[in-house]
């Protein structure tokens, strides 16, 4: 039984709160009243978020470097706050790592759902939001991409999505008095406004965001585009991008949902914007909003790669009455505000 009652009843758990998206939420949920405890083993991510979150919020974070599968060490922290929900981002995400070192991605994100999950089942805690990801959706042609869309996902990363929503989707069965979101969001990018927080991916970066930021800020000479000929704008592939605080921001509105009893089921939701930017188009947008030229060269395409994807985002809208606020120009200088304030990331 949980025995601390001096927070809140907002007490949400943040696994993984210290990395890129779970850090801007944990923003997020404190400006809209709630106490955020962070979970975080810092294997992707840095303390010195912490100090950031304090300089926006005016707060310091309450923060535990446990490891998941610390299932002991978890559960004081359950019997510690009176933790009424959960918000699960922690994980290992390199889709090309992924492919390279499978195990270690099953391994850790499946057993650390499980274990977290079974402290939450022994301390009577059955409100969770999952980050999940649009890649589960795999290879997919039907655009725009709805949540009742085939699933395929197309590395050992996006299976782990996929299987975490499903064991997640069998404990409502035993248990329908879980009430579970399941997000699946297309491409975070930008950062804060304030400058004082955004991505910072260890090593050469996955995402295209990031590293245009980072060719722009000097770390790296050029950007690869993989193909010019798809059937686009201007023969570069589409993809759905959103404002890391926008995705934040729905992530508040999902949690004041499952608080209410008309969020009885499971609930698979895409959070995006519902278009698409070309490659080309973030490149201009990144050199308008930086003032420098962003260094380029034409590569073959990625096996696997599609023209276009992005998301239909009725069901955020209708659910949630979420949508995302943000633009393109937005992403860019609120990434380029925290890239040339940060050059080489948090210290």
């Amino acid at each position: 039984m949980n025995t601390n009652n001096k927070l809140s009843r907002h007490c949400v758990l943040v696994t993984g709160g210290t990395g890129y998206i779970g850090s801007h939420t944990v923003v997020a949920l404190m400006a809209a009243g709630y106490e955020p405890i962070i979970i975080d083993n810092l294997s992707n991510s840095k303390a010195s978020v912490l100090k950031r979150i304090k300089q926006i919020t005016g707060k310091q974070p309450i923060f535990y470097k446990i490891d998941l599968w610390d299932i002991a060490a978890l559960d004081k922290v359950f019997q510690k706050y009176s933790i009424a929900s959960v918000m699960h981002f922690a994980g290992f995400k390199a889709v090309g790592e992924s492919v390279t070192e499978p195990l270690k991605y099953y391994e850790n994100n499946i057993q650390s759902t499980i274990s977290l999950c079974n402290v939450m089942t022994m301390r009577d805690v059955k409100k969770i939001i999952f980050s999940s990801s649009a890649s589960v959706y795999g290879e997919t042609t039907v655009i725009p991409i709805k949540e009742n869309s085939l699933t395929a996902p197309a590395s050992p990363y996006a299976c782990t999505k996929q299987m975490i929503e499903q064991i997640l989707k069998d404990i409502h069965v035993a248990d329908p008095a879980w009430r579970i979101a399941l997000l699946r969001y297309f491409n975070p990018a930008g950062a804060h406004e304030s400058g004082l927080m955004g991505e910072d991916p260890q090593g050469i970066p996955n995402n295209l965001m990031p590293y245009v930021s980072q060719v722009a800020v000097g770390r790296h000479k050029k950007v690869n585009i993989f193909g010019n000929d798809y059937p686009t704008s201007d023969g570069t592939g589409v993809r759905d991008y959103i404002h890391i605080m926008d995705l934040a921001e729905g992530h508040v509105a999902a949690l004041k949902k499952i608080d209410t009893a008309t969020f009885k089921t499971p609930q698979i939701i895409n959070l995006g914007t519902g278009s698409g930017y070309t490659v080309m188009e973030i490149l201009h947008a990144f050199e308008k909003a930086s003032g420098k030229v962003i260094p380029y060269r034409i590569t073959k395409r990625r096996p696997g790669d599609i023209a276009a994807c992005y998301a239909d985002t009725k069901l955020a809208q209708k659910l949630l009455g979420w949508k995302a606020r943000r633009n393109l120009a937005d992403m860019c200088a609120d990434a380029w505000r925290w890239q040339s304030q940060n050059p080489t990331g948090y210290p």
